[in-house]
């Protein structure tokens, strides 16, 4: 810790501690308290409700952990069976096991069971692990939860809402005992009062008694939030903790005497953290990537990484992908929501117990479930390749690092449409400051000389161009070896664009000014998927990858089998739908053919018809007198005007049919009416 983080011993605190309490806060390397620990456990101790707000790495934990050990202590009669004490909520599980194993280091320090009830049952042993009891979803059910609470009999419960409901209104109501409950702790508060969480948490508080000390801790809480917060949870006459991180920022007169002037610069990240940007073009994301965990390996002695993406999809694929394109002596873990919890806890614990160096670097790639709360050891450098969607997450983020004083690197990189964010984060008291824009290895510009690069520059540059070209070569070589990476890089880039579109700095990340294509080309795609924001873009310098689609095959045998089962499929699909068509065509051209032909004998036999009556009724006009016959018209005549009566009379009767023969066609008219109406 530096000497700017503590403030004061332990010994120091308006009521001593308990002995045993002390010896493990000596044991994890704490000589002195934090300003939020100072700041809080006198005021949790002496019955005060608190909202406390403090940076992370800060030591909130214990600001909430060692209150609660000590109000249970303390306490004139031991918890009864099937009754707790303390409620721990936390939003991630990651958060909550991490919460649970301090609580346990405390705890299994106790030189009696002083917080565990003891067991009357000769039918169970004494419980051999301390009585706290963890609530997340993982391989245990509701029904375990509450089997392993009766026979322990744990006082401080930890979990997260739904497991923690569950727990209280679910299969335990009327099992668990929340009439002796004394301390309730909701961390990352401002997270767990989102939309998501509110009516789970409102629930709980509602059954939970009113006679209660109860606690809000976050790094990120406006006043409005707040004042929100405190009416949710109901906390009576809250005293507010606000620790600030405090620099002094110099200026320099212009004067011929200069003049120096020390202002104070309010912060909401750590005094010991260093926070940059880069900006650099959506196609070169991934190769300064690359470039900057070579770089702070090598200049600064780097070697624990947190790398931060919008998404799972895309911690899944660049998983896969950048260990092609960094040294193999960098050992990636990845860690993400939709990973089961037991790869999670996996993941986690091959992070922390890897033994990384300079040489052979740890990086860990995941999305916001470990921007909260997490106290990964020894994180040297965060870079987050993709701004976080929530503007709160920034500072949670770069919070991985420099921790309890220690110093850290955290980098954010940013493309050229996007550089109004830092302005942005300035309003927030996240100032940051840019690193240039890292060129290949040898023309790397002096790590401390951190000037704007123009971008005339960075296109004049040679090696910037074609760098990305050979980046995107190198993913493309890596996708072609198996088609489940294909199938990986488009629904990561898929659901980055989706992600992107619901970001809440719209004014800054508008998805219709982010060059998409240089983001394909990051990403290293084969193809640009068919999705409705890249339909009426330019596609100046994209080039599909030269593959045959049909041989493109997957590594792995039983999708692979898949696939082949499936074109098949689509095979016979496509032959039946081929002949169908001709079957039908077919048929079309032989139901219009017997219509014509019908159509035309059956107006021949008309014509016929009428030809015949009129030499029959010229016959009988021929046998009248001469002086009636003079008064007709000559044959010729009659002849031509009978005719055109004829035809106007046929072509009306000839359309009638037609349309009769349309709605047999339809199935409008039966082909038996038709017959009757013509034929008969």
């Amino acid at each position: 810790m530096s000497a700017t983080a503590l403030a004061g011993t332990w010994s120091s605190l308006p009521v001593p501690l308990t002995s045993w309490v002390l010896d493990v806060i000596d044991a994890m390397g704490h000589t002195q308290m934090t300003p939020v620990q100072a700041a809080t456990i006198p005021l949790f101790m002496q019955n005060k409700d608190v909202v406390v707000e403090a940076v992370t790495g800060s030591g909130k934990t214990l600001a909430f952990v060692i209150p609660i050990l000590e109000k249970l202590v303390r306490r004139e009669g031991r918890l009864g069976p099937n009754q707790i004490g303390a409620l721990i909520i936390s939003p991630t599980r990651e958060l909550a096991t991490q919460i649970h194993s301090v609580v346990t280091q405390f705890l299994s320090a106790q030189p009696t069971r002083v917080l565990s009830p003891s067991l009357d049952s000769d039918d169970y042993p004494p419980p051999e692990y301390p009585p706290a009891l963890l609530l997340v979803s993982s391989n245990t059910s509701p029904a375990e939860d509450i089997k392993r609470f009766l026979f322990q009999g744990s006082d401080i419960v930890i979990g997260t809402p739904g497991r923690i409901e569950e727990f209280l209104l679910g299969k335990g109501k009327g099992i668990v005992n929340v009439k002796e409950l004394e301390i309730l702790v909701l961390d990352e508060a401002d997270r767990l009062l989102d939309l998501g969480f509110q009516k789970v948490i409102t629930r709980i508080l509602t059954h939970l008694p009113k006679q209660r000390r109860t606690g809000l801790f976050s790094a990120t809480m406006t006043d409005a939030d707040a004042l929100s917060e405190l009416v949710r949870a109901g906390l009576r006459n809250p005293a507010k903790v606000v620790v600030k991180v405090q620099s002094k920022k110099t200026r320099t007169g212009l004067k011929l005497v200069e003049k120096r002037r020390e202002t104070i610069e309010e912060r909401r990240i750590p005094a010991s953290l260093q926070n940059f940007y880069l900006v650099c073009k959506a196609s070169e994301k991934l190769l300064q990537l690359s470039r900057l965990i070579s770089n702070e390996c090598d200049n600064y002695g780097a070697s624990r990484f947190i790398v931060y993406f919008a998404t799972c999809a895309c911690v899944d694929y660049f998983y896969r992908i950048l260990p092609s394109l960094i040294s193999p002596r960098v050992k990636f873990f990845s860690l993400h929501g939709r990973l089961h919890t037991a790869a999670r806890t996996k993941a986690l614990i091959s992070l922390t117990s890897f033994h990384a160096t300079p040489s052979a670097p740890a990086v860990l790639l995941t999305t916001d479930v470990a921007a909260r709360g997490l106290d990964i050891p020894d994180v040297d450098v965060v870079l987050q390749f993709d701004p976080p969607s929530d503007p709160k997450s920034f500072s949670h983020r770069c919070g991985r690092t420099a921790r309890a004083g220690k110093s850290g690197r955290a980098t954010v990189l940013l493309a050229e449409e996007e550089v109004d964010y830092v302005d942005f984060l300035a309003v927030r008291k996240i100032p940051l400051k840019q690193r240039p824009h890292l060129m290949d290895s040898t023309s790397e510009l002096n790590p401390t000389e951190f000037r704007r690069v123009s971008l005339d520059e960075r296109i004049n540059d040679s090696g910037v161009g074609p760098a990305v070209y050979k980046t995107l070569a190198l993913i493309r070589k890596k996708v072609l070896s198996d088609r489940a990476l294909h199938d990986q890089g488009a629904e990561a880039f898929v659901s980055f664009v989706k992600a992107y579109s619901k970001h809440e700095a719209t004014y800054i990340f508008r998805i219709k000014k982010l060059d998409l294509i240089g983001v394909a080309q990051s990403f290293g795609l084969l193809r640009l998927p068919r999705m409705p924001e890249l339909k009426d873009i330019p596609r100046d310098g994209w080039e599909d990858a030269d593959v045959d689609w049909d041989t493109y095959s997957y590594s792995d045998d039983a999708q692979e089998k898949k696939r082949m089962q499936d074109l098949e499929n689509r095979a016979k699909v496509s032959v039946e739908n081929q002949k169908n068509k001709a079957e039908r065509l077919a048929k079309k051209n032989a139901n219009v053919a017997w219509s014509n032909q019908t159509l035309k004998k059956e107006a021949r036999d008309k014509r016929k018809e009428n030809k015949a009556k009129r030499k029959q009724w010229l016959k009988s006009q021929q046998s009248q007198p001469s002086s009636s016959t003079s008064m007709l018209p000559q044959k010729r005549g009659l002849d031509a005007v009978d005719e055109d009566e004829d035809n106007e009379d046929d072509w009306a009767e000839l359309a009638r049919e037609e349309r009769m023969a349309k709605k047999v066609k339809k199935g409008e008219m039966t082909q038996l009416e038709f017959d009757a109406e013509f034929i008969s």
